[in-house]
């Protein structure tokens, strides 16, 4: 059991799953960081979801959100970037306008087979919650 004092932070996310014509969906890695996850991040005041997201994706990597978002769910795991934290995201399948480019803290983009992401180092939350609730999409 936790006490109040040992409780883990939590950080409340909103993240995108950007598929490409192939199913494979869009990663990114923050500069500094190894691990890829999904792009997103955290609400500024005032902001719904939608909006959280269609403004990180355009300071992340360059893309429009396109109107029609569904919401995949919300996601809990271990944050990877923040030790002794956890993530929460309520994550969107999301279509984009725009060829998705490293902008802003985004270094490096990657496109991985939900089902299989390979070798890539993979946060948490994407490997074990968001990409295999994708790969069951796809087999549905």
């Amino acid at each position: 059991r936790w006490s109040c004092s040992e409780a883990m932070a939590l950080i409340l996310t909103v993240a995108a799953v950007i598929r490409d014509a192939r199913g494979r969906v869009l990663l990114v890695r923050k500069r500094g960081s190894t691990i890829y996850i999904q792009p997103g991040g955290k609400r500024e005041p005032g902001e719904d979801s939608l909006q959280t997201l269609a403004r990180e994706l355009d300071e992340e990597i360059g893309v429009a959100l396109r109107p029609g978002a569904q919401r995949l769910g919300e996601f809990e795991d271990v944050a990877v970037n923040e030790p002794g934290t956890r993530v929460r995201a309520e994550v969107f399948l999301a279509e984009a306008d725009g060829m998705p480019q490293p902008r802003a803290e985004i270094e490096a983009l990657a496109w991985v087979d939900p089902a299989a992401p390979g070798d890539l180092a993979v946060a948490p939350l994407s490997r074990h919650q968001i990409l295999p609730a994708v790969a069951a999409l796809s087999r549905g």
